[in-house]
């Protein structure tokens, strides 16, 4: 044995009562479980970790991440590790950085800068491949040849995809384009991604039909993946969005995740049970359906997703371009203040809603941490002025924290039986939201120890054991003989998120370890140097 961790509280991811037992690795995985009533002698090995007071769980799984470049440009990535994250599921929201081309890689590199740094002309990153697989074989490599921080799986992204077949054009896509895009993601899946996500607020994502996007749904279905969507409204249009997911995958014969599965701005105030209603109906039904949450109610995007979806189509340039020209700028504002645009899900924007959380620009950062609201007047300007100075002179880079969310809708959902937890962390920024730092110790401490939304026990295995079903991982999310060793110790009695939205870089308290394939990557609290994650990559037969 390498490791033993003596009288540990074992918290299986099972959703089972917790058991004392001394838990002992070996070749990087769980080589015996020797419960504290077991007979025979107890394990012993070159390690032992007096580990009395501690929980020990499966590594936590975060659903919905985007650290598609972070993972590539820190090899310490404390914000994930800390938190006991062993594996996290990246090329969210439809857009990512494989599969493309030299101009569709510029083009997404430009539009998501703010989510991922790394816009054009930044040399932090060599971008040396153009399909998933050789984006997953970077991964691997990762810091000289060592890996990289954590592991992550990869969902291929529609909008990219879209970008890359038919451009930034709002129109439907031809027979032959729509024959491309399947091919691409059957590439995508072929060469190991888990799935297939989209953002469909998001240009040029969201300029696709239904009937377009089951057809990648079927290739999706083929390769039994999943299809993650950020659908089409979290506002005015919720449920009926919602709705339409259950519906295009039921179509497709393809398992659904619904992405960051919040109800939030005032129209849809108190109406989770109802989302969670639809659902159960679903399932109930035979639907194949799961969701992620973060425990926090605030969102966080790019201040350019607001925008009405014809004002950004032909792509960032083009976007700039219109909110130069006085009279185009007019018609966006209107769109946004009175209509309600689609990019901000079909309610009228609320600019004391609407943060600066970071700037691509340092010269701006002056507006980091206000509303564009109060901005607007220290300056005695409108709002919409304010925002669209912002917009053009950092070059659409700015994110934002959008204050829209309920907690009674938050609290809801995560009881769900089909609930797993994704932090939608975003790491760029002078003041990113504290859920990329502080998700899964936020539900451990505050909504298990404090609230008593979650048994403890209920918690993990939303944590854990759901979300490795939802991958079809063999061999993780439970702590079980054979059964990789990704594991998390912590103390369920201080187990706490430091990040807050004043001090959102801060790393979490209560979890001294984690491991990877059995090698500690934190340890005693601190950041070892060790680099034991690698690309997850799932290669299921194609059916039919």
């Amino acid at each position: 044995m390498d490791t033993v961790f003596r009288d540990v509280r074992v918290i299986d991811g099972s959703g089972g009562p917790s058991y004392r037992a001394d838990v002992a690795l070996a070749d990087g995985r769980i080589a015996e479980i020797h419960r504290e009533t077991d007979g025979g002698p107890r394990p012993s090995a070159a390690r032992v970790v007096a580990a009395d007071g501690l929980a020990l769980s499966p590594g936590f799984i975060d659903m919905h991440a985007h650290s598609d470049l972070a993972l590539l440009r820190d090899p310490s990535h404390e914000a994930k590790a800390a938190q006991g994250v062993t594996l996290e599921v990246i090329g969210q929201d439809g857009l990512s950085y494989a599969p493309v081309d030299d101009t569709t890689l510029a083009e997404v590199r430009a539009q998501i800068t703010g989510w991922n740094g790394s816009g054009p002309g930044s040399t932090d990153i060599d971008f040396d491949w153009r399909t998933v697989g050789e984006y997953l074989d970077r991964l691997d490599h990762g810091f000289d040849g060592a890996g990289i921080a954590v592991n992550a799986a990869y969902l291929i992204p529609q909008g990219t995809v879209r970008m890359l077949t038919v451009g930034w054009d709002d129109r439907p896509a031809t027979a032959d384009e729509i024959a491309r895009m399947r091919r691409l993601v059957a590439e995508g899946l072929e060469q190991g991604a888990v799935g297939l996500s989209s953002g469909l607020t998001y240009t040029p994502g969201m300029y696709a039909s239904d009937a377009e996007l089951t057809e990648l749904c079927r290739e999706v279905a083929r390769y039994d993946g999943y299809y993650c969507p950020h659908h089409r409204s979290y506002g005015a249009g919720a449920l009926q969005a919602y709705e339409e997911m259950v519906a295009l995958t039921r179509e497709a014969g393809c398992a659904l995740h619904l992405a960051h599965a919040t109800m939030n701005f005032g129209v849809n105030k108190g109406r989770a049970p109802e989302l969670l209603a639809l659902l159960d109906r679903a399932l109930d039904t035979g639907a194949d359906i799961s969701l992620d949450t973060y425990p926090y109610t605030p969102g966080c995007t790019t201040l350019v997703a607001m925008l009405p979806s014809w004002a950004s189509e032909g792509g960032p340039e083009a976007i700039l371009a219109r909110l130069k020209d006085d009279a185009t700028a007019e018609r966006i504002r209107h769109v946004m203040e009175v209509e309600g645009a689609d990019g901000c899900h079909g309610v009228p924007i609320e600019w004391d809603t609407i943060e600066i959380s970071g700037v691509s620009d340092p010269g701006l950062a002056g507006c980091v941490g206000k509303t564009i609201a109060r901005s607007a007047a220290e300056r005695g300007e409108r709002p919409w002025v304010t925002a669209r100075r912002l917009l053009v002179n950092d070059r659409l880079g700015s994110t934002i924290l959008q204050h829209v969310g309920h907690e009674e809708n938050v609290r809801e959902i995560m009881r769900h039986r089909v609930h797993t937890g994704g932090s939608d962390g975003i790491l760029q920024g002078y003041k990113p939201h504290p859920r990329a730092y502080g998700t899964f110790p936020q539900y451990l401490g505050k909504y298990v120890r404090e609230l008593g939304v979650l048994t403890l026990e209920d918690c993990v295995a939303h944590l854990t054991s759901r979300p490795a079903a939802r991958l079809r991982l063999p061999d993780r999310g439970l702590v079980r003989e054979g059964y990789r060793a990704d594991l998390v110790l912590f103390d369920p009695a201080t187990v706490t998120a430091e990040s807050t939205f004043d001090a959102p870089r801060t790393l979490p308290s209560g979890i001294p370890h984690v491991l990877i394939d059995g090698r500690f990557v934190i340890e005693d609290g601190r950041r070892t140097a060790v680099l034991a994650g690698r690309s997850v990559r799932r290669t299921p037969a194609r059916r039919g």
